[in-house]
Order: structure tokens, then sequence, then C-alpha cells
């Protein structure tokens, strides 16, 4: 693990986010450490056997934040660099995006170290099954709702549903969203956290009066977030000038044609490198350019204290869970830069997840039109919200959405443990 990683720890950043809403919000030291802390963090190793007959161990996690709305809801990552301390920080921002937004979730999220990419898909196929197994006893409907992450998707979580529907012995189908339609799942899912991203994105252009025929914007990473809001961007006007992805960057000042780039990334292996129509440039470089928007959606800490000061965009909305380091927030805040925080800005994902959940539950299927006006309407509304508390308390975007978030779960929190003999909030 680099040092660069170590200083920027996502689970630090967020709580030194939360502990300065909790400050203006004025909250108990009892319920700030409750809040902080994760109500479980489950470690689980399994063996399977390999295609070529060695039997293999891996490490996974499940963390569950808090459940005092609902049941925990979050994703399942398999990458390397799973960790216990970014699962965590994950787990709470799920927390945190399913308040402000106003579903009834709360907020947990998983984690298997492997690398997808080295496994076929019968391995793979193990791996989830055993996993789920492993972890029977905290998955549920009512309890806690996986669903897909980073070197995830509706395969992964058709196994899990089908592992836990056997060890249950009759079909589960809301136990796990993002799934195949064929599986129970939703219209509108796959897309659901890319639209999110657009239509935050146009708010926000909006919030600063930049018409989007008049826009620029850059998106790191095209994986479903970034390429999805590319797509929806593109569709509205937006004139995409670069866009990356881990194998490469690309800058092309008169636009990206991103249905033609998206053709190619799906010809080419799931990649847009070596694309022809565009100048490649340096990965942090793409960070760096004179742009209206600026969509971080690969990974987090992408923007420290080191490269803060050089950001040129006018908006940054956080496509991806953390990329803009605590360290870095000052900074941007004194360049007049609007940042949208990710527990808004990539809210789509949680929400179209819970309309599946909602459908599995009420044995109902709903219409593409349903639900992407449903989902405009909460985005819409969360906006709004988080940006009138902004003015309130004369703070950002993002410790809006944190005094938000926090209120509603601490209140809730108190009102389920009516034994709690700590107050809410400190007494003047």
């Amino acid at each position: 693990m680099s040092s660069e990683i170590i200083k920027h720890n996502p689970f630090q950043s967020m709580i030194d986010r939360f502990n300065i809403a909790a400050d203006i919000l004025n909250l108990d030291d009892s319920i700030k450490q409750k809040l902080q802390r994760p109500e479980k963090q489950i470690t689980v190793n399994f063996s399977i056997t390999l295609n070529n007959g060695n039997v293999q161990n891996f490490e996974g996690y499940r963390v569950i934040h808090n459940t005092a709305l609902g049941p925990s809801k979050g994703g399942i990552r398999y990458d390397t660099a799973v960790n216990l301390d970014e699962v965590k920080a994950l787990a709470a921002w799920m927390t945190w995006k399913s308040a402000v937004t106003g579903i009834p979730f709360g907020g947990a999220k998983g984690g298997i170290i492997c690398d997808p990419r080295n496994h076929s898909k019968t391995e793979l196929e193990k791996i989830t099954r055993a996993y789920t197994k492993a972890l029977a006893d905290i998955f549920g409907p009512e309890k806690d709702v996986p669903a897909p992450d980073m070197g995830t998707g509706p395969d992964e979580m058709g196994w899990l549903m089908d592992e836990f529907s056997i060890l249950h012995g009759r079909p589960i189908h809301a136990v796990v969203t993002g799934k195949h339609l064929h599986s129970g799942g939703s219209l509108g899912r796959v897309e659901a956290t890319g639209r999110g991203v657009s239509i935050i994105t146009l708010l926000a252009l909006e919030k600063l009066k930049i018409r989007p025929a008049r826009a620029t914007a850059a998106i790191q990473g095209f994986g479903n977030v970034g390429l999805h809001s590319a797509l929806f961007l593109h569709e509205k006007g937006v004139k995409i000038v670069a866009v990356s992805d881990v194998s490469e960057a690309f800058y092309n000042p008169n636009g990206i044609n991103i249905p033609e780039l998206i053709l190619y990334y799906n010809l080419n292996n799931k990649t847009i490198k070596g694309y022809p129509n565009s100048v490649a440039i340096k990965h942090e470089d793409l960070l760096l350019l004179d742009v209206d928007v600026l969509i971080p959606a690969a990974k987090e800490d992408v923007i420290t204290q080191k490269n803060a000061g050089d950001i040129q965009a006018r908006i940054i909305v956080e496509g991806a869970n953390g990329p803009v380091a605590s360290d870095a927030a000052q900074i941007l805040h004194d360049k007049n830069i609007l940042v949208v925080p990710d527990i808004l800005a990539n809210a789509g994902g949680v929400t179209v997840s819970y309309f599946e959940w909602l459908q599995n539950s009420l044995l109902e299927s709903w219409r593409i039109s349903q639900i992407n006006k449903r989902l405009e309407d909460i985005l819409e509304k969360g906006f709004e919200t988080v940006f009138r508390v902004a003015v309130k308390h004369n703070v950002t975007p993002r410790i809006a959405a944190y005094i938000i978030a926090l209120k509603k779960v601490a209140e809730t929190q108190s009102v389920k443990e009516v034994a709690l003999e700590a107050p809410l909030f400190k007494q003047n």
C-alpha cells in the first residue's frame, strides 16, 4: 500500500466531513460516536476449487454501517485493493446517500479480495456462492440487500439470489438488486447511476446559469457510470471534450462523438484504448482541463491537495465515491468551484435499486418512463434541499448533504432506541 493511499484513507475523509456536520448540528458525543462506527463488521474466509484443480482461499467483507432508516443497502466489489477501511467508508456513504435522497434504506458495503479478470465465469460463480453461504444469516430483503459494484454485475447478483433462495427453500428475489431482467431485475437499473449523475450535472449547470449546449465536460472513468453519464449529457447537448479509462485518456476540443466511442468501446473488449478520433493525453492531465464540468467517475481520492490548486473546472460532480479527498475541499472552495458531493451526485444507483427492491417486494413491474420520472423527481428534490441547507448554514453542498443525512439518521436512531439515556443534541 502506497503512502498516498494511507494518507488519503477514505474512511478518514468520511469522518472529517461527518465531524463538521455533527458539530454544526451540535450532536451529542455519544450519538456522534455511534454513527461514526459500523453496526457490524464481518470478515469471512472461504475456499473454492479452481478449474485447474487447485484450491484457493479468499477473504471477503460485509460492513453494515447503519439500519436506522431501513434494511442496509450497498454493493459488493471484487477487486485486489478491497480492504476494510475502504468498505467501512463506502458503507457509511451508503447510509448518508439513502438519507439525503429520502430512500428508506440504511448503509452497507461488501467486497472480496480478488481480481475477477483472472477467474473464469465458473470460478466467479463459485466465489459468489461461497460468499453468499458465508453471509446467509446477514443478507435478507428486510435485513441487508446487496447490489453490484466494481467487478460485479447482474451475473453475480443472480448467483447470489439463487444461492440465498436455495438456502431458504424458496425464491427470494428481493434479497439483491442489480439482477438481470429475467431474474427480477428492474428496467433502468444498469444506467441508473450515470443517468442520475447527468440529472445532477444539468441542475448544477442551471444553478450557474450555463446552458447545456454551451457547456463542456471532462469525464474520468468510462465504466458503467462514466459511460452513461457521457451518453446522457451528450444527448442533452453538452460537449464532452475528454474521457478516460484505466487504459488511456483522450481529448478533443471539438467534442468526442460519444455514441461512436461507445460502439468502439464495446467492439474493443470494453476499453477505449486506441480510439482514433481524439488525442491521447496523460490521465492526470484530464483532471486539470479548462472545462465547465469535471466528472470524476473512477475511484476515490483522485483530487487531493497536490492537484486541487490546478483544477480549472467550474463544477465538479462526483460520479465516483469520494473522488475529492478531504484535504482538497478548502482549496476548491477558495477557488469558487462548485462541488456536488457523491452522496447526492451518484445516488441514482441506490434510488433505482430501491425501485427494484420495491417491485420485487410488491410483485410489480414498472415502465421505464415511470422509473425515470420518479428518479428525476427524487434527485431534483434532493438537489434543492441540499442547496437550501447550504445557504442556511453558509456551508458547502457536501457539508449540507451531511447535515441533512446526519440529522435524519440521528433522529430516527433516537426514536428506535427508546431506552437511550444520552440526549440527541448537546444541552446548552
